[in-house]
């Protein structure tokens, strides 16, 4: 899962970006240029895994992961289009983390948080209503070339463009924006979003707003503080979030809100002497999930045996869940829970 972090200058973009990486992050900038996103990897942490792992005692333990990815410059901004659309770096993202500015500016300049969101929401909508333009005049000209297009997606297309041209992004209508026909496209108005209200160290409240956009979840995090007890020791970092009232750390709960905002479940495998977390999809049918873990457990699958980790501590052990009768044999359209413990039965 791959979250881009974006905002206006001196939104504070890159200090949320430390502050959300800081001792758990796993850089990756071997070889960075200024041309170049920054890029993190953090581990998502999970009480479920350190359980498990008391229990079956495997070799490894493997929890989900996250990648923070922090454009080179400012998507939106005339010094990013001059470098080529750096909107194209956060095309490859799940989900934006827009990051807004409501501390005092450079100056003394007064916060604008809602104009700010809207003006980079604004350069979103209008960056994907140049895309689907594009392709809708590509598809009238291979029509005249007597070529047809693909089943449907004229009419998709044509959806999208009624609604960018009215100024509202595509996440609005989730049917659209999740159609499968339109995943290649990499709208960025389609995808989720959480709003980072970037406040000052002593700003524990979110401002008000006259409007506020649908379906997105608002967050605030001060960035400089959080940033700095990133860097903390446990025992330093334990003492600043109790003196600053900060009950999770903002790491913890950008995490907890980008699942939300995807809809993303856990599910877990015991496997080869190795607990390991898997992120999917709330819904997904258990033969997609067995792809998730192994191409050949998807091409071979026969069953999946499911014990959900609610049972399983309850019972204590597999074999108390088992004799229970809690161990369950699913077929592939069985739809994955969050907590599921999972054995996928396959032959290739």
């Amino acid at each position: 899962m791959k979250l881009g972090i974006v905002g206006l200058p001196q939104s504070g973009k890159s200090t949320v970006f430390a502050a959300l990486t800081g001792k758990r992050g796993e850089k990756a900038d071997a070889g960075y240029s200024r041309s170049d996103p920054r890029i993190a990897t953090v581990t998502v942490f999970d009480d479920r895994i350190d359980f498990l792992s008391k229990i079956y005692k495997p070799k490894k333990s493997t929890y989900a992961k996250i990648e923070y990815l922090l454009p080179s410059q400012t998507p939106g901004t005339p010094s990013s289009k001059s470098e080529g659309g750096l909107w194209n770096q956060v095309r490859v993202c799940d989900t934006i983390l827009h990051t807004v500015r409501n501390f005092e500016g450079p100056g003394g300049s007064p916060p604008t948080p809602e104009q700010d969101f809207w003006q980079l929401e604004e350069d979103m909508i209008l960056n994907d209503l140049v895309v689907t333009e594009k392709r809708i005049e590509r598809l009238e000209l291979d029509r005249k070339r007597g070529k047809k297009p693909e089943k449907g997606e004229d009419s998709l297309l044509k959806s999208c463009h009624e609604l960018l041209e009215k100024g509202e992004p595509l996440r609005n209508s989730p049917k659209l924006a999740s159609d499968p026909a339109l995943k290649g496209f990499t709208f960025l108005s389609a995808k989720p979003m959480l709003v980072i209200i970037n406040n000052d160290d002593e700003d524990e409240a979110l401002p008000e707003w006259n409007k506020k956009p649908e379906s997105i979840e608002f967050m605030v995090v001060r960035g400089r503080l959080e940033m700095d007890i990133a860097a903390m020791s446990p025992d330093e970092a334990e003492e600043f979030l109790d003196a600053y009232h900060i009950q999770e750390s903002a790491l913890d709960r950008v995490i907890k809100g980008s699942y939300k905002a995807l809809n993303r479940i856990s599910f877990f495998t015991v496997i080869s002497d190795e607990v390991k977390a898997w992120s999917i999809t709330a819904g997904q049918p258990a033969l997609e999930a067995a792809g998730t873990v192994h191409s050949d457990m998807k091409k071979g699958f026969i069953r999946a045996e499911v014990l959900s980790f609610e049972d399983l501590k309850t019972q204590g052990t597999f074999q108390e869940a088992k004799k229970a009768g809690l161990v369950r044999l699913e077929g592939k359209e069985y739809e994955v829970k969050d907590g599921d413990i999972i054995n996928f039965r396959f032959n290739v």
